[in-house]
């Protein structure tokens, strides 16, 4: 299966360590994934953070919008203790200090940065995550996805070169058209979608199909027959050990 279809891990290894932190990401590339998948929201100075939710409810101790926190601030919150006491030591991660990470690896790891603007469009951080991936220099590295097509856009307007891949859920007929007009270089989407007609027409039209989020390995052998390019999952050692 390796040689056919690339493994990312969906919020790092998050299936066995608290999503979106340092470990889950670390422990992620340890076993041999090809990348990684995370989110990005904005603080209320400006900084970029990894965090899904738009609240910090779910994964940290605090409460209330990232927004609505200085960066300082939601540094201080256990983004640990909700998934296992023994990771109370780890925090939400700066998207500096994850390209860094990535930056001083011994091989090129990809990193999916999901802009998560589809509820709150949070002003510049379409510039904010371009200027982080250039500081890096880990233009060739990244692919920006997001569910919010204005955001893609904007993406492509600043950059005509950095890898884009439109998010979307189940099986709209109208993908192609979208992925035209954004300019997109990829698909992000569920297993019906990749196994569907519309999906196979996507592929055909040359935009690889990354498949989010695949957890039961029983799916690999459908995925293989529809030319699927990436599985995005939170057990990444379920799948490398095919």
């Amino acid at each position: 299966m390796r040689s056919n279809i690339g493994i990312y891990g969906h919020r790092g290894f998050s299936g066995c360590y608290p999503e979106n932190t340092m470990i889950a990401f670390e422990e992620a590339e340890s076993i041999g994934v090809d990348g990684i998948e995370l989110d990005v929201q904005m603080t209320k100075d400006g900084e970029l953070v990894v965090i899904h939710d738009e609240k910090v409810d779910r994964t940290t101790n605090g409460a209330g919008y990232v927004k609505d926190f200085y960066y300082n601030q939601i540094r201080l919150l256990d983004a640990g203790s909700w998934f296992d006491p023994k990771f109370s030591n780890q925090i939400i991660p700066s998207l500096s200090e994850v390209l860094a990470w990535v930056k001083g690896l011994d091989r090129k790891l990809t990193v999916n940065i999901e802009l998560k603007t589809d509820r709150i469009d949070y002003i510049n951080i379409e510039k904010k995550v371009l200027s982080k991936v250039y500081e890096y220099q880990l233009n060739d590295q990244v692919i920006i996805s997001s569910f919010n097509q204005n955001s893609l856009k904007r993406v492509r307007e600043l950059d005509p070169f950095i890898q884009t891949a439109l998010l979307f859920i189940g099986v709209p007929a109208n993908v192609l058209e979208e992925a035209r007009i954004l300019r997109v270089n990829g698909i992000h989407c569920e297993a019906q979608f990749a196994l569907s007609i519309e999906g196979q027409k996507m592929r055909e039209n040359g935009y690889p199909l990354r498949v989010y989020t695949v957890n039961d390995p029983s799916y690999v052998n459908a995925l293989k027959k529809a030319r699927v390019s990436i599985i995005m999952t939170d057990f990444p050692n379920r799948f490398l050990s095919l």
